[in-house]
């Protein structure tokens, strides 16, 4: 169990309570929930740099910043991220504690003021949103959405995923599209944010040396803006029946073919079967010692990077590889040899060992971040879990590898996607 406090709010925020004296700092995270569809996503991830641009007692991004700056350096940041099929809009708060600051007794205050002003009092308009605001970040968020492509590496996970999951939420990108950018307007931004801001359901995350009783009141007193019956998010779509397995080829002007599979597993963080899972993925393509790397990569030559990565709401499983284009088939079977001797229970002591081991510095290395404490009790929540790191120790200790073995032959190619050079796949 962790030591997380909780309490629901007269307006139905969950505020979560992290009491540590660790850190010099509180981080204040505020996090607003959206179900991902395709006719909110794009005006979703667009709206926090417009309210980041200025607020009523600081109607510029530079009176912004100059405010912030008094309180000792303090950051204000926005963030657009994606948890199976949930779409999360965060406001992050970094500011130095009270106690290293003699005669300073209200920074908390202040800081929670400020985010109150940039949530609840944008910068209007006529009928919406400050014009020159909207226009400047659409801008942006245009060259946010384009410059995907760019990254050839990210390109390819976005796009296996969004072929993948063409018929599920999970295959919509996070930024949205550049279809639904043209159209939004200061008004109709305007009107979806005030939805937004009624309707979602919000967590604050107060991470600190911190008192509880004083933040509650404090919260309370700041916080207090008005909202309706939040909305109700489906549950994430986990397990689906793969008919047959897609081959995807997509020719771009590359010099290095990019090859993903993606496969179903059936399990979430939800499962305790997650952490076989979590081990499996390990000894696949999470570490140095693990069979992508070295049998891909170190003794077949044949990529340039090879690893894989677990969806942990989603229950996928993805492997991604640089290869040059001419040896796609050779490192297509090269992998899939891999899944097949997990599955078999081909697992030597240096994999297994060596992985627990990673893996249980990842958990320990993570009581040093802030965020990465929030994150997991956001994972946590969302899961159903309420794990300490004790508790996730204790639950990776106790994985054998008949366990690992067993929750291989649960994971199912989906989607094999290539993105190759103009000429194809086949040299």
């Amino acid at each position: 169990m962790t030591n997380i406090r909780r309490k629901r709010l007269k307006n139905g925020i969950n505020l979560y309570i992290h009491p540590t004296s660790k850190f010099k700092t509180i981080l204040v995270q505020l996090i607003l929930h959206r179900h991902l569809k395709e006719e909110d996503v794009t005006a979703c991830s667009l709206l926090p740099s417009v309210l980041q641009r200025g607020c009523g007692a600081f109607p510029t991004r530079q009176q912004l910043a100059y405010k912030l700056e008094e309180l000792y350096g303090s950051e204000l940041m926005a963030d657009v991220a994606k948890k199976g099929e949930r779409q999360l809009v965060s406001f992050t708060l970094d500011i130095v504690h009270d106690q290293y600051l003699p005669g300073e007794g209200d920074l908390l205050r202040k800081g929670l003021s400020i985010l109150r002003e940039v949530l609840t009092d944008p910068v209007l308009e006529d009928d919406g949103f400050k014009a020159e605001f909207v226009s400047q970040e659409k801008e942006q968020h245009e060259k946010v959405i384009q410059g995907l492509i760019n990254d050839k590496h990210a390109y390819s996970v976005e796009r296996c995923l969004q072929e993948m999951c063409s018929d599920e939420p999970f295959g919509i990108f996070k930024y949205g599209s550049l279809e639904k950018l043209k159209v939004i307007s200061p008004a109709s931004l305007y009107a979806f944010y005030r939805r937004f801001l009624m309707e979602s359901p919000t967590d604050l995350h107060v991470s600190g040396d911190i008192d509880m009783e004083e933040v509650v009141s404090l919260v309370e007193e700041v916080l207090d803006f008005e909202r309706a019956d939040v909305m109700n998010i489906p549950a994430t779509l986990v397990k689906k029946d793969v008919a047959e397995v897609r081959y995807i080829s997509e020719e771009l002007d590359v010099n290095q073919g990019k090859l993903v599979l993606g496969y179903r597993t059936g399990l979430t963080y939800a499962d305790d079967d997650y952490f076989p899972l979590l081990v499996y993925n390990g000894i696949l393509g999470s570490f140095p010692h693990s069979k992508l790397f070295q049998n891909v990569r170190e003794k077949a030559g044949l990529a340039y990077y090879a690893y894989s990565r677990l969806e942990k709401h989603k229950g996928l499983l993805l492997v991604s590889a640089g290869i040059e284009v001419k040896q796609y088939e050779q490192a297509l079977d090269i992998i899939r040899r891999q899944i097949e001797a997990l599955a078999g229970a081909d697992i030597n002591d240096e994999e297994f060992n060596n992985t627990i081991s990673g893996l249980r510095n990842q958990f320990l290395v993570e009581e040093d971040n802030p965020g990465l404490i929030i994150n997991r009790a956001l994972d946590g929540m969302l899961a159903g879990r309420d794990e300490d790191t004790e508790s996730l120790l204790s639950r990776l200790d106790a994985v054998t590898r008949d366990d690992v073995a067993r929750v291989a032959e649960q994971v199912e190619l989906d989607t094999v996607y290539f993105l190759t050079n103009k000429g194809g796949a086949q040299q």
